[in-house]
C-alpha cells in the first residue's frame, strides 16, 4: 500500500506486512541516526526485516533516502499561493520552509494517513516504536494503544528544556552564571535597565524555552531588550553576558538515577554571540577541563535521571578568557553532534560496543545500559570532524542542486582506516528551483579528516559549493 492523504506532500514508502517497522518522526538531518536504531532493533528484538518510516517536513525537490513521507502544512499553504500567483511559470516548482516543531507534530497526531498507516501496522505486529529527535508533548500519536515513544518521556523532556527550571534546579550542581528570572515584558525591561550598569559587556536574556539562538539575545541596551522580546505572557532569564571564545558542548546518556554515559565533547560555533552554525571535534579544551566537563554533565544527568529522564542529552558550556567554566544549558534531546558522535564511536570503540541508539533504547527498555557499553576514553584514531548548517536568512530561489549524499558514515570510515587523508559530504540540499523561505535550512557540510586544517578545508569548499546553488 502507497501513503497518500491530502496533508501528504510526498511519499516514497510502500507497505510490506513482512517487515516490522518503527516510526522517525523529526527532520530530515537526523534521518541517519534511526539506522543505527535499526540495526539496534534487528539485534536485539528481532531476527526478520526491520524498517523505519521517516515522517519528516523537509520539502525537497527529490530524496535520496528510502521510506520518506512528508508533512508540512505551512509549506502546503505557501505552494498553493505559489501556483495562484503563476510562481511556477517562473520556474519555480514548489517552496521549502521551516516549520516549528509543535506545528509539524500536531500535523502528524492529526493525520489520516498516518492513522490509517498505524492501524495497518498494528495489524501485523504487535507493538509501534516512534523514535524522535526531541521527544515533544504535541506528538500524541502515542496515546493510541500499543504506540510509545523510544525516546525520553515528552513531558519530562519539556520540563528540562525549559530555561527557568535549568536554572532553578542547577543550583549548586554546576557553575551558574550570575542572574535572575521574571515574567513578562515590564519586569523584563526593569530587571536589565537596573543591571546594565553592573554588567558592562552586556546582558544575556533568554525566553523559557529557545536554541540555537531563537528567542534569545545578547542586548546592550533598553532599546535592544524592546526590539527583540515581545511575549508579555513569558518567562525570561536574565543573566550577565561573559566575553570568551570557547563554547564546548557534551554529548550523554541517562539510564537511571546513578549511570550516565558521556559520549564525547565538541567545540560549538557560535555565531553573533548566539547562534549555532556548527560543531568541530576533538575540543580545543584543555585536559583538566574536559575533565571538570564531564563531572558536571554526569551530575546533570543524574538530576535528570532522578527525575526520571531516560535517553540522549546534552549540556553546553562556556570557558571564559580566564578559563572559568560556566554552565550555559540542557539539551534534554538529542542534539547537533549526535550523529557524528554516532560515526565517532563505531570507529573508535571496540568492535561490538553499543551505539547511543542502542544506549537510549536500554535506557527507556531496560532501565540500563547493556554489558557492552564502553566510553570513549580517547581519540585513539585520530578522527577530526566539522560540521556547518547552512540557514538561510532571507528569502532565496535556488538556482542549482547538490545531489543528497548519503555516503557520510562511509567517510568517517575511510577516514579513520586512513584509506582518506580527508573528505566532506554536503547533506540533505533542498534541490534546484525552490523558493526557499527564512530560517530553513538549505543543506549541511560535514567535512572528516586527519587534522583540524584538512577539516577546515573542507567546510570552506562545501560552503562554497553551496552558496553557489542561490540567488
Amino acid at each position: 500500500m502507497k501513503i497518500q492523504g491530502d496533508d501528504v506532500l510526498f511519499s516514497n514508502f510502500t507497505y510490506s506486512p513482512d517487515c516490522y517497522y518503527f516510526f522517525y518522526i523529526g527532520d530530515l538531518k537526523a534521518y541517519t541516526l534511526n539506522t543505527f536504531m535499526e540495526e539496534t532493533f534487528r539485534k536485539r528484538v528481532l531476527d526478520g526485516q526491520v524498517r523505519f518510516v521517516a515522517i519528516i517536513p523537509d520539502v525537497c525537490l527529490q530524496y535520496n533516502y528510502p521510506n520518506i513521507i512528508v508533512i508540512n502544512p505551512v509549506a502546503q499553504v505557501d505552494i498553493n499561493r505559489s501556483q495562484v500567483l503563476g510562481d511556477v511559470s517562473k520556474g519555480i516548482v514548489r517552496t521549502s520552509c521551516r516549520i516549528s516543531s509543535s506545528r509539524f507534530m500536531r500535523a502528524v497526531s492529526k493525520s489520516k494517513a498516518i492513522h490509517r498507516l498505524i492501524d495497518m501496522i498494528l495489524e501485523n505486529q504487535n507493538h509501534l516504536y516512534i523514535s524522535m529527535y526531541e521527544s515533544a508533548v504535541e506528538m500524541t500519536l502515542d496515546d493510541r494503544e500499543r504506540v510509545s515513544i523510544l525516546g525520553p518521556d515528552k513531558h519530562i523532556a519539556k520540563r528540562y528544556n525549559n530555561k527557568i527550571i535549568q536554572y532553578r534546579e542547577l543550583r549548586g550542581i554546576v557553575p551558574l552564571i550570575e542572574g535572575t528570572t521574571c515574567r513578562g515584558l515590564d519586569r523584563l525591561l526593569a530587571e536589565s535597565s537596573a543591571m546594565r550598569k553592573k554588567w558592562s559587556d552586556g546582558i544575556f536574556i533568554s525566553a523559557d524555552y529557545s536554541a540555537a539562538g531563537a528567542n534569545s539575545a545578547i542586548t546592550y541596551s533598553d532599546e535592544d531588550v524592546k526590539q527583540r522580546f515581545t511575549d508579555d505572557n513569558c518567562e525570561y532569564l536574565i543573566t550577565r553576558y561573559i566575553p570568551h571564545d570557547l563554547d564546548p558542548t557534551v554529548l550523554a546518556v541517562v539510564a537511571n538515577e546513578t549511570e550516565v554515559y558521556v559520549a564525547g565533547i565538541a567545540d560549538q560555533t557560535i555565531v553573533d554571540g548566539n547562534k549555532f552554525v556548527g560543531s568541530h571535534f576533538p575540543s580545543q579544551i584543555a585536559e583538566e577541563q574536559a575533565t571538570a566537563l564531564r563531572n558536571y554533565t554526569v551530575a546533570v544527568g543524574r538530576m535528570l535521571g532522578r527525575a526520571g529522564y531516560r535517553g540522549i542529552f546534552g549540556c553546553d558550556y562556556l570557558i571564559d578568557r580566564k578559563n572559568e567554566i560556566y554552565f550555559l544549558e540542557i539539551n534534554a534531546r538529542k542534539q547537533g553532534t549526535t550523529l557524528e558522535f554516532c560515526f565517532t564511536l563505531e570507529q573508535t570503540l571496540p568492535k561490538g560496543a553499543a551505539t547511543l541508539p542502542e544506549l537510549e533504547y536500554y535506557a527507556v527498555m531496560e532501565n540500563c545500559f547493556p554489558a557492552n557499553t564502553v566510553e570513549m576514553k580517547d581519540n585513539s584514531r585520530g578522527i577530526h570532524w566539522g560540521t556547518y548548517n547552512h540557514k538561510v536568512a532571507a528569502e532565496q530561489v535556488t538556482t542549482g542542486y547538490i545531489p543528497q549524499n548519503v555516503y557520510e558514515r562511509e567517510a568517517f570510515y575511510k577516514v579513520a582506516n586512513q584509506e582518506l587523508l580527508k573528505d566532506f559530504v554536503i547533506l540533505e540540499h533542498l534541490g534546484t528551483h525552490l523558493k526557499v523561505m527564512p530560517g530553513t535550512f538549505l543543506a549541511r557540510v560535514v567535512s572528516v579528516a586527519q587534522s583540524r586544517d584538512g577539516v577546515n578545508e573542507g567546510l570552506c569548499q562545501g560552503i562554497g559549493f553551496i552558496e553557489q546553488t542561490i540567488q
